[in-house]
């Protein structure tokens, strides 16, 4: 019976994402029974729960929702580590950012302001399509030196980014639309990590560097340093991606049926409302090195006020069709990972025996500049983006030991390790900015695998060798 076909062992074991999960399965089980050497019993649980889950995650083959349900099912089960540790992404700032940025977007769908940004943007961008993914991955970039988190300048930009796909008549699937995702996705997040507040695992190694270290950044010196290769440089490298990956033509619509065609003073009270709330929020956001207001709690205000009744612009019926359940379950899965690596100390033993492992020797500086940035590099797949910190500064003062560097240099090459994301599961703002896009996954994947290899072959080198320019070393 053909319905039977599917089902035969020898298929299932040839499809290759089907081999790749059933050989995590086996490793996990391993890990689980064997318990390698210098880690604990509780560690070896951790990291057969971690292989599995980040497994999943790769491999697509559970939707992100049940792969989290899982990952908190098993962790409970094992009692691996306490309650309020698996299920820290509830607790996270980043959690209750993304809620306040679906608000936000709710808002500047509902009362017609994105459709008008777009318009604003258009006008200036839709004469071409390579003038769009240019300009929004520009738009993105310099919203990094206003915004202090990637994931509000998604979650504000995404809306906007599919109101311009809209009105240039870039259809759901087409390459077109998903070229502009792509754009506002990677535009908002990737170039800014050389920005210095611009991100969340920028501020974790700050403070932990002041904490740990007494350390403080210059913000002229962490530019000059890291902008013009892992900014810039990634910039002109991700829109020309997109633009041979994702080729397409806006096929623009008569200025008669343009949202937001009419002039300047028809704005309605909701879209000048919702304005003004949008830059009392983004001035709060601008100036948190001021007020010390996390920028999660500054979204939640902005949104608890849209949310009122009679005076806000979210009713409860467009609040609650609005929350996507499965994204927020998804998102907070993949925080608890890596709160749990880190929290276990899984991720400074398996840091640990890389660092046993890397060729440092004073003296031997691009050997050492590269092996720290791959420690990054691996750290990152197993602790996402925002552990690295986390996990690896600590380590510094040993490493600057090793290296004969300063204990600041050593923490700069974190920078280029954290910003190199090769699975999308490692970024919570790419992957939220594509699931609110309702955009699939796989789309990271056709950028962040070649970017991954240039950086490593390409601008890895080249980042050494401006290191050398400014002197650094």
């Amino acid at each position: 019976m053909n319905s039977a076909k599917g089902f035969r062992p020898g298929n299932w074991v040839r499809q290759p994402a089907n081999l790749f999960m059933l050989s995590l399965v086996l490793l996990s089980a391993w890990v689980l029974m064997a318990v390698p050497g210098g880690i604990s019993a509780q560690q070896s649980q951790v990291l057969a729960i971690v292989i599995l889950t980040l497994g999943l995650l790769v491999t697509g083959a559970l939707p992100g929702y049940m792969t989290a349900l899982l990952f908190f099912l098993s962790a409970v089960l094992l009692d691996v580590a306490p309650p309020e540790e698996i299920f820290s992404g509830f607790y996270s700032a980043a959690f209750w950012l993304i809620i306040s940025g679906m608000v936000i977007g709710m808002a500047i769908k509902s009362t017609g302001l994105g459709d008008r940004l777009a318009a604003l943007l258009g006008r200036h961008l839709e004469h071409s399509y390579a003038s769009l993914i240019w300009g929004l991955m520009l738009v993105g970039t310099l919203l990094g030196f206003l915004m202090p988190s990637s994931m509000g300048r998604a979650l504000m930009m995404i809306p906007i980014g599919l109101a311009l796909a809209d009105r240039c008549g870039f259809e759901p699937g087409s390459k077109g639309r998903t070229g502009i995702i792509l754009a506002v996705a990677f535009g908002c997040h990737i170039p800014t990590f050389a920005v210095l507040p611009a991100n969340i695992p920028n501020m974790v190694m700050i403070g932990a560097a002041e904490t740990i270290y007494g350390l403080h950044f210059s913000y002229t010196d962490y530019l000059l340093l890291h902008f013009p290769v892992l900014g810039a440089l990634k910039v002109v490298l991700i829109a020309l991606m997109i633009l041979r990956l994702f080729p397409d033509k806006p096929g623009i619509k008569s200025s008669t049926d343009l949202p937001g065609s009419a002039p300047v003073q028809e704005y309605n009270a909701d879209q000048i409302k919702l304005g003004l709330v949008l830059l009392i929020t983004l001035g709060f956001w601008m100036t948190d090195a001021l007020h010390g207001i996390s920028p999660a709690w500054v979204g939640l205000a902005a949104a608890c006020f849209l949310l009122l009744p009679r005076v806000g612009l979210v009713d409860g019926q467009r609040f609650s069709s609005g929350m996507d359940i499965t994204l927020l379950l998804f998102i907070v899965g993949v925080l608890g990972i890596g709160r749990l690596v880190a929290g276990s100390g899984l991720g400074s033993t398996l840091a640990g025996q890389l660092e046993l492992w890397l060729p440092l020797q004073q003296g031997a500086d691009f050997i050492n500049f590269v092996s720290l940035s791959l420690l990054s590099v691996v750290t990152a797949l197993g602790v996402t983006i925002a552990g690295v910190p986390a996990v690896l500064t600590p380590m510094a003062s040993d490493l600057a030991a090793q290296t004969g560097w300063s204990v600041e240099t050593v923490l700069m090459t974190q920078v280029l390790g954290y910003s190199t994301i090769l699975f999308p599961y490692q970024s919570g703002p790419l992957l939220v900015s594509m699931q609110l896009a309702k955009e699939p996954l796989s789309h990271l994947l056709k950028i962040t695998v070649p970017l991954t290899l240039i950086t490593l072959l390409v601008l890895m080198p080249l980042d050494y060798l401006w290191w050398v320019l400014i002197g650094r070393f």
